[in-house]
């Protein structure tokens, strides 16, 4: 089979109507839409030559486009309820491709929305395989389980437990050392490589010979709930995956850091300000966030504020803190402020970390070898950022990032 002629659509299913995680598959992740992520998939990809998500909602369909797919129809709402199944919403897919368009793909590759963790060549690498074995139905992303089922039992209501697998030649597997049972593998929602006829004919969206393709267990990804969210974030953050992105590439944390610089406004405060009749303002800041300072300073990390503001209050507050402030150099000259500081005194910007909120920020993440978000800072910034913190400006960010820092440093002096 020429490989360069095979017809291959990427299908990315994303109804409106999650219960779990209300309006999940258009909530940022990591910074994009969770659906932007398996369409930067399919778009990343030498095989795929169409890019369409199967929705029943407007909005979802209007990100979809924004980030490059097809919505060429709407799904009928009766195949997106909640416990609707895969199967029906691709046979209409293809069917309405057909009827409407006469176009028929020889491969439908399924990307689902709640594992957008996936290595580089996860879909080629689905495809290929594919296309290797003429005789195969379908191509499965799977890992290494993490637990063993003939390790698992079956409880009757009265009686007794009794194994849930037997294995040829051991009489008792849930006695056996691990290492003598057979390998088992869990299926994920990375990638099927899925062939049309399988779906059309057959009417299976495996069919009968599927093969595996084998993901690394570090991009094991399901996202069921908003503790799973935080903790895959927390993932993409890391910077230590080769994973495809709707963005840039997550850097990681610097090995060697001198220095944390931060803005003030929105970081430092939580961006509110209250002013008297005679014109004093004043503003309000979390005094955890110096509780950390001198500990960072006896680790050789030192921390500065760089804030655009021409106000009193910078300088009192980092005085409070015991830190150095630069400040009131205007928002258009935050960039240039930061490259003449780090200039003067001779500092590697790979080993300086920025952490900020608003658009006047944006030019020092061009600069700083490791970028910082607060929660709660403008999208852009978020999107540019290395790593977005869990806590909005004022409320303990700077603390935050201070314990992150001495926690790497800990296990770096660990030798971990």
């Amino acid at each position: 089979m020429n490989k360069k002629m095979t017809e291959v659509l990427a299908i990315i299913p994303a109804r409106g109507g999650s219960k779990g995680i209300p309006r999940k598959n258009i909530r940022n992740f990591a910074g994009y839409p969770l659906v932007a992520w398996s369409i930067a998939a399919a778009k990343h990809s030498k095989m795929v030559m169409r890019v369409i998500v199967s929705t029943d909602d407007e909005e979802i369909a209007s990100v979809a486009r924004e980030y490059g797919a097809e919505v060429p129809f709407l799904r009928p709402a009766e195949l997106a309820q909640d416990k609707s199944l895969d199967l029906p919403l691709f046979e209409q897919a293809l069917k309405w491709l057909k009827d409407n368009e006469r176009y028929k793909p020889e491969i439908v590759v399924q990307l689902r929305p709640t594992s957008p963790i996936r290595p580089r060549n996860c879909v080629d690498d689905a495809v290929n395989l594919l296309l290797q074995h003429p005789r195969a139905d379908c191509v499965r992303g799977v890992v290494p389980a993490g637990q063993n089922p003939h390790k698992m039992w079956r409880i009757s209501k009265n009686g007794p437990m009794t194994p849930l697998l037997e294995v040829p030649g051991i009489a008792e597997p849930y006695n056996a050392p691990r290492q003598i049972l057979p390998q088992i593998y869990w299926q994920t929602g990375h990638i099927d490589a899925i062939r049309t006829s399988t779906i059309t004919r057959r009417h299976s969206l495996t069919g009968n010979k599927i093969y595996p393709l084998i993901i690394d267990p570090r991009y094991t990804i399901d996202i069921d709930n908003l503790a799973d969210w935080a903790r895959y974030e927390a993932m993409v953050y890391s910077g230590t995956l080769d994973m495809v992105s709707p963005g840039r590439k997550h850097r990681p944390m610097p090995k060697d850091i001198r220095m944390i610089i931060t803005d003030f406004d929105g970081v430092i405060t939580d961006g509110r300000v209250w002013t008297d009749e005679n014109g004093r303002e004043t503003v309000a800041a979390s005094r955890s966030d110096s509780m950390r300072v001198r500990q960072l300073r006896e680790c050789g990390v030192e921390v500065m504020i760089l804030s655009s503001e021409v106000n009193n209050v910078v300088k009192a507050r980092a005085e409070k803190m015991g830190i150095k402030a630069i400040h009131g150099m205007g928002l258009n000259e935050k960039g240039e402020a930061l490259n003449k500081f780090l200039a003067e005194k001779n500092l590697d910007p790979a080993q300086i970390i920025y952490v900020g909120n608003d658009f006047n920020d944006l030019p020092c993440f061009e600069i700083a070898g490791w970028t910082v978000a607060v929660a709660d800072a403008y999208p852009d910034v978020i999107r540019a950022a290395d790593h977005v913190l869990s806590k909005p400006g004022g409320y303990g960010a700077l603390r935050e990032l201070c314990d992150l820092v001495l926690s790497r440093l800990e296990e770096k002096s660990n030798g971990s």
